[in-house]
């Protein structure tokens, strides 16, 4: 009898690898060849045979090497297939080289394209790097409007390490979902001259992340071509097409018989997958077969002596004539007839009961302690002990920082739901939350933060905590109880000047006063960062989307993710480049040295937005247009730059003070940071623009008093009037004549 249950399982043990080994091999349509080579192709890839694939589909095998073609005409060897949406191919890689002499001699196109093809690259799987020590990598998306990259800086190859892609010798940083084209642009600042003899040239390339593994010997010498992820879908065509829309033709619905169809990896169109208990090719008509669960002795739940009935996409357990129960393990089991299954059963089950109860009772008690535990952990990680003694040193003095427990912030924002989310930005995700005494509050989830910058990232919290001023977000407090610290800002309600300046149907809807009032009141909180807080802040990512608006459009500086300390015997910092391209100081781009003039320069792209109503990087307008701060000091240049106002600007505002505007905004963006003004200076003759009124007998002369800068009152007697010199941001005084003043 011994023998005879051991064969019968060997038996079904064949049996399943025999039906395993068949439903493997039915990926490809009948007739149709399933491999190139090593490399299998499932369907609805295929090669050869026009009726071997579906539309767009269509591969190219070539000795045993297999292709795909872009829109192009550039062929992309393939190396792998997956049919949970995922294609890994070959990319090149842009390369920008030097001789020893400082020359460029050799220089590779960087534009990649995937439209009109079912594939996007893959933001989960991929990663843009660069490679090089005196080196610029962009990745603009032309899809897409998106720039990223980094620049590197280092003197000696001592400075790089192997195994480290941190910013020196070798950066990352990741692509968004639904990418399709891009280029790549790789530059150098001095010509690789002072690290020729062990980095001649600079590298950029997308890549999958799972395979590059940087080494100090790629600099000085690199691969032509790296593998990349692609994210392939289903109804590509239309981009939007849902599994309902799908199924309305059943002629063009790619799904087979007994599977599920959902959302694909790169949400522009649907995946099929095969049904529970099925398995195999679900773009297949029949490519989903039964698994045979009793075929396999791993996958069934049945019990001793019990009988395993397979069913479609399922499988059953049964008793046989002379044994009684449900059949299954987690039952009673088989039982013989003349055994006392009423009483055995109750008390096992009672017993079981009991055993659960307890179980559970000290699973639970376990999971609160580790939970307590692992908090513990994380506060002392994130700086919790170094953040309540630094706050204890600032008791009495103003209302400082709260220090919120996790499970707070979890009921506030209804443990992160999606519906809370405020937005996403470079630095974290920012959720809507309600605590208990109802105050509505912004909480952002940030990046992980460097353990090596604890101390400043508590610092930062607490001098932030301490900053009372109007114009910026208020900082209440943080939760460092969770990996990520959280921080918890005052709720402001309006949206962002990025929106009201250019969102769909907001576009002309702020009038002129309300945009030098919103400059002023932004410049004001940059003057207190830069010269009243101690010590002071340097913003570092000034945008018209970091300045928040409430209900009374009041504005207020926000996002301080990227926002570095000054200390106290310093005028500038050496870091690795941060910041949003548009608004970035060219100076600060090319000498890593970060200084209060960098916030100056984004301040100037933003007063440019306030004046034209144009986005400050746009690669839909003209080359010489798409840097709206260069387009805009040009037409300065050319005295064209009327052309280039919004019209409301025009219409609403002073010519005489648009110009005194213009000619601050022109200042600010001066290339070289030391003849830009202070934030102080800036704010002070905004303040003063803003008092400049028309008078009702400026008009009668035009050589007569045209403005009241200084807000104060004008002695008649004294025979003066009061103008405005913009190049010393002062008022001056200019003798006129008191008949003119009657």
């Amino acid at each position: 009898m011994g023998h005879f249950v051991v064969l019968h399982k060997l038996l079904l043990i064949l049996v399943w690898l025999a039906t395993t080994s068949a439903l493997d091999s039915s990926i490809a349509l009948a007739g149709c060849q399933d491999k190139c080579g090593n490399i299998s192709v499932p369907y609805p890839f295929g090669f050869g045979n026009q009726n071997c694939y579906r539309k767009g589909f269509n591969l190219t095998c070539n000795n045993s090497q297999l292709f795909t073609e872009n829109d192009m005409g550039v062929y992309m060897e393939v190396f792998n297939i997956s049919l949970e949406g995922q294609l890994r191919v070959s990319s090149p890689v842009t390369k920008d080289c030097y001789n020893v002499s400082g020359y460029r001699f050799y220089q590779t196109p960087g534009l990649q394209s995937v439209s009109n093809t079912p594939f996007t690259f893959s933001d989960t799987e991929n990663r843009f790097t660069a490679l090089g020590c005196d080196t610029q990598g962009t990745l603009r998306g032309t899809s897409t409007f998106f720039t990223s990259g980094c620049s590197m800086f280092s003197m000696t190859e001592s400075d790089v390490i192997s195994g480290q892609c941190t910013g020196i010798g070798c950066c990352q940083t990741s692509i968004p979902k639904g990418l399709l084209q891009f280029v790549i642009l790789v530059n150098s600042s001095d010509f690789h001259s002072n690290v020729f003899n062990f980095n001649p040239c600079g590298y950029a390339f997308l890549v999958d992340k799972n395979w590059y593994n940087f080494s100090k010997s790629d600099l000085m010498n690199f691969t032509n071509q790296v593998p990349i992820v692609l994210d392939w879908a289903i109804s590509w065509s239309t981009k939007n097409e849902t599994c309902d829309e799908a199924k309305k033709d059943p002629n063009a619905y790619a799904c087979g018989n007994n599977t599920v169809c959902g959302a694909s990896k790169n949400e522009v169109g649907y995946s099929c997958n095969c049904s529970s208990g099925y398995q195999g090719n679900p773009y297949l008509q029949d490519g989903c077969q039964d698994i045979n669960e009793c075929a396999d002795p791993n996958t069934n739940l049945c019990s001793y002596h019990s009988l395993c009935i397979n069913l479609p996409g399922n499988y059953s357990c049964s008793c046989p004539h002379d044994y009684e129960g449900d059949g299954w393990k987690n039952g009673t089991g088989c039982l013989s007839k003349q055994f006392p299954v009423i009483q055995v059963t109750v008390g096992t089950g009672s017993g079981f009961v009991f055993l659960l109860i307890g179980s559970l009772l000290v699973l639970w008690a376990h999971h609160q302690r580790r939970i307590s535990k692992l908090r513990e952990s994380y506060f002392k990680q994130n700086g919790g002990l170094l953040l309540k003694q630094q706050l204890s040193s600032y008791q009495g003095s103003t209302e400082s920082a709260k220090i919120f427990t996790a499970e707070e912030l979890k009921k506030a924002t209804n443990n992160y739901a999606e519906s809370q989310i405020l937005g996403r930005g470079g630095y974290g995700t920012v959720y809507k939350g309600i605590l208990l005494d109802q105050r509505t509050v912004a909480i952002k989830k940030s990046k992980v933060v460097d353990e090596s910058q604890i101390d400043q990232f508590i610092n930062e919290v607490v001098i932030l905590s301490q900053t009372n001023h109007r114009n910026v977000v208020k900082l209440l407090g943080c939760c460092l109880e969770t990996e990520v610290p959280l921080l918890v800002y005052e709720f402001v309600t309006n949206q962002t000047l990025f929106h009201h300046i250019h969102g769909e149907g907001s576009k002309s809807s702020i009038s002129w006063e309300n945009r030098l009032r919103m400059a002023t009141e932004t410049a004001e909180a940059l003057a207190y960062l830069h010269s009243a807080a101690l010590p002071p802040i340097i913003h570092r990512d000034i945008k018209s989307a970091n300045i928040l608006l409430d209900d009374n459009f009041t504005a207020k500086v926000s996002d301080f993710g990227a926002s570095r300390l000054i200390p106290v015997d310093k005028t500038q910092l050496s870091t690795l480049v941060q910041g949003t391209l548009g608004y970035l100081d060219p100076e600060y781009f090319h000498s890593s040295q970060l200084t209060d003039k960098s916030d100056v320069y984004s301040f100037g792209v933003v007063l440019v937005e306030l004046l034209t109503g144009k986005i400050a990087l746009s690669f839909d307008r003209p080359e010489n247009e798409r840097n709206l701060a260069m387009h805009f000091v040009t037409s300065m240049e050319e005295n064209s730059v009327w052309e280039i106002l919004e019209h409301r600007v025009v219409q609403e505002g002073m010519k005489e003070q648009i110009q005194e505007v213009m000619e601050l905004a022109r200042r600010c963006l001066r290339l070289k940071g030391e003849e830009r003004p202070k934030m102080k200076e800036v704010a002070m003759e905004l303040e003063s623009l803003r008092r400049y009124k028309k008078h009702p007998w400026a008009s009668q002369n035009s050589e007569e008093v045209e403005c009241l800068l200084l807000g104060e009152p004008l002695d008649l007697g004294s025979h003066n009037s009061i103008g405005y010199d913009s190049s010393r941001g002062q008022a001056i005084i200019q003798l006129v004549s008191h008949d003119h003043l009657r």
